[in-house]
């Protein structure tokens, strides 16, 4: 009988690294959050007067600001120019909710630069909606009735997904390399113990998304082998 093609041990076999490497990082994120959140940055600024601030030195003038629910849901925005900013961040004054706030004014940054990698993980946001959906009913559809080519065209759909956490990385990493810089040069931050919490904090932001990089890669490796499985079988 054809079971789903995820809910076998083999998926779990390949997907336990991608597992522990995103339980790793969570804790890390929750780790540094929990501490540097309790931690006031020097100059006693909210996050959203840390938001403000930096928005008017770079230029930013028709850059919107809002709060937004939940826990670390803070997010840039390129379509609406608008930072949104949840309440533990935005009124927050810890070192945590500067950088993270620094973090997100990184992507307005990129934005207002078209910051070339932002550009294309925009425009592929379609194509990956798209091509999630697409990819599981072809690789269903090819999985039941023994077709290679049609599993294959489902993880070339597939494909697009790890595209998108591979562009989405350095997009990242460039966002945090732009938050110290920003914070550094406003003079926001001066000690050495706010520059190593605020470096504590974006880097663990950063595994996460390394972490996703890892999901997207084995999953499209696990589901490549499931349509090598099928050999050159092709449905007659």
């Amino acid at each position: 009988m054809f079971l789903f093609p995820t809910f076998n041990i083999y998926y779990l076999i390949y997907m336990l690294p991608a597992f522990l490497l995103s339980l790793g990082a969570q804790i890390f994120v929750n780790t540094s959050y929990s501490r540097w959140g309790k931690i006031g940055n020097r100059i006693g600024l909210s996050g959203a007067q840390v938001a403000q601030r930096l928005a008017d030195q770079m230029g930013l003038y028709g850059l919107q600001l809002k709060g937004v629910a939940g826990h670390l849901t803070d997010h840039y925005d390129p379509r609406s120019n608008t930072l949104s900013l949840s309440q533990g961040i935005a009124q927050g004054t810890s070192v945590a909710a500067m950088a993270i706030t620094a973090h997100e004014l990184g992507h307005a940054q990129q934005d207002q630069e078209e910051y070339l990698p932002m550009k294309l993980r925009g425009a592929l946001v379609p194509v990956v909606n798209i091509g999630t959906k697409a990819g599981w009913i072809l690789l269903l559809i090819g999985m039941i009735l023994q077709v290679s080519d049609l599993a294959w065209l489902g993880v070339i759909a597939f494909s697009a997904g790890a595209v998108f956490s591979l562009i989405t990385l350095p997009v990242e990493l460039n966002a945090s390399r732009r938050a110290r810089q920003l914070l550094q040069s406003s003079g926001m931050i001066t000690t050495a113990d706010e520059r190593r919490g605020v470096s504590q904090v974006l880097n663990a932001a950063a595994l996460t998304y390394v972490a996703a990089l890892a999901t997207s890669l084995l999953q499209l490796t696990y589901f490549a082998s499931l349509a090598g499985s099928l050999g050159g079988r092709r449905r007659r």
